[in-house]
Parts: C-alpha cells; sequence; structure tokens
C-alpha cells in the first residue's frame, strides 16, 4: 500500500471471496478510499458482503459501461467521501439498511440492487423494480431528508416467493396526498404523464412515479413502497 491511491476497481476475473478479501484489506489500511468491485458472475450474498464491507460500489456481468464509468466519476468527484451506507441486519430474504439523505448515496444504492442479479428473480422483471426503488428513495430523500446529509433514511427490504417489499422510513413530518399535484399518483387514469407539466413549473428533478405500485408481466405484485413522516 505504498502508493496513496483514491479509487481502486476489483478485477473482475477474480472470485467473489478475493474481491472481498481485496476489500477488507485496503479499508482497513485506508479507510477513506472509494472500491469497486466487479464481478463476472453475481454470488448470493455479495451485495450485501460489499456493503458491510464499505465498497463504493458493486457490478456483476454483464456490465453496464456507462453506469460504470458514471460511478466512477462520482467516486472521484467526492473529495470527503464516507460511507453513508450502513447495513444494520441483513438475511437472504430481508435487508434493513440506513442510508444518508444525498443524491451520491441514493446512486451507489440503486446500483447495489442493480447488481443483485438473483437467478430466482425473472430478468424482465428487474428494471421495473429498479426503477420503483430510485423513485421512492429519491422522494424520502428529497422530501423527507431535505437531501440534508446529516439526516438518514431506514430502508427495509423483504423478499418474498410471489412479492417483493419495500418499505422506506425518513426524517420528515409526512404528506397529504391532496398536496401531491406533482406526483403520478395524482394524474388522471388516462393520462400518468400530466404531472410533468406541474413538475417543470415549479423547478422539480424529473420524477414522481415512487407512489404508483410496480407490477411484473406475470401481473403479480413486485414492489410496494412506503414512506413515512419521522
Amino acid at each position: 500500500m505504498a502508493n496513496p491511491f483514491d479509487l481502486v476497481i476489483t478485477d473482475s476475473k477474480n472470485l467473489s471471496s478475493e474481491n472481498l478479501e481485496i476489500v477488507h484489506k485496503i479499508r482497513a489500511a485506508r479507510p477513506h478510499a472509494r472500491l469497486i468491485i466487479l464481478a463476472d458472475q453475481f454470488t448470493p450474498g455479495d451485495v450485501l458482503h460489499a456493503m458491510r464491507e464499505g465498497a463504493f460500489s458493486y457490478f456483476s456481468g454483464p456490465f453496464e459501461h456507462t453506469a460504470l464509468v458514471e460511478m466512477v466519476r462520482e467516486a472521484m468527484d467526492s473529495p470527503c467521501w464516507d460511507d453513508g451506507i450502513e447495513v444494520l441486519s441483513g438475511t437472504p430474504a430481508w435487508v434493513s439498511l440506513a442510508a444518508r439523505c444525498d443524491i451520491e448515496t441514493a446512486h451507489r444504492l440503486v446500483q447495489f440492487l442493480r447488481g443483485a442479479r438473483d437467478p430466482r428473480f425473472p430478468e424482465a422483471a428487474r428494471e421495473p423494480v429498479i426503477a420503483a426503488f430510485r423513485e421512492i428513495l429519491l422522494n424520502a430523500m428529497e422530501y423527507g431528508g431535505h437531501f440534508d446529509p446529516a439526516h438518514y433514511v431506514e430502508i427495509s427490504f423483504i423478499r418474498g416467493s410471489h412479492a417483493i417489499s419495500l418499505r422506506i422510513k425518513d426524517p420528515g413530518q409526512g404528506f397529504s396526498l391532496d398536496e401531491l399535484r406533482h406526483a403520478a399518483i395524482s394524474s388522471p387514469a388516462g393520462d400518468l404523464v400530466s404531472h410533468v407539466a406541474v413538475r417543470e413549473e415549479q423547478g422539480m428533478r424529473p420524477g414522481g412515479f415512487g407512489l404508483l405500485f410496480r407490477r411484473s408481466p406475470f401481473n403479480s405484485p413486485l414492489i410496494v413502497g412506503e414512506e413515512m413522516g419521522g
């Protein structure tokens, strides 16, 4: 460890255990080093272990090169980086996390979920679930935590045999559905994008779909989002 590297990317050809051992050793010597794990093949438990060891991000093959380049850029643009993600508890069926309320941490969490290519989970359903998770998470961090890194959201992710349940608790005061003209849930049934104009008028980021349920091609519930004020 003579050279003070700011960013280390593991070899995707390594075994999962080898990559995690590398992360453990480097983080022990340089706690603020950023490490991105590449794995040609996902192994159950990898993502939880990577978060526990303080990896900045995790990618499993096939790699999305644009996403990897963007994650490298985010890692290098964070001069005072600290982990921001704490695994409170985790099993193959249930994960509980605390995450700092900032956009970079949200992006990292989305990539950790994207890297978990569980073969038991239909590939066609992955992106709708990831999109729903991203929108619910950003809503909680933005409206509940005001993107204040001093605040955290609590995330519970439960996987059943036929459904995935997501619960995010934010530090905010809650909300009334009557106030959500900027959300898709307030749009007419035949025009679910009419809220976009409201968001543009208010100078808000693209989005507003976090409160909609996402369903699989088999019409089975895949994810339910619940945002709660502190």
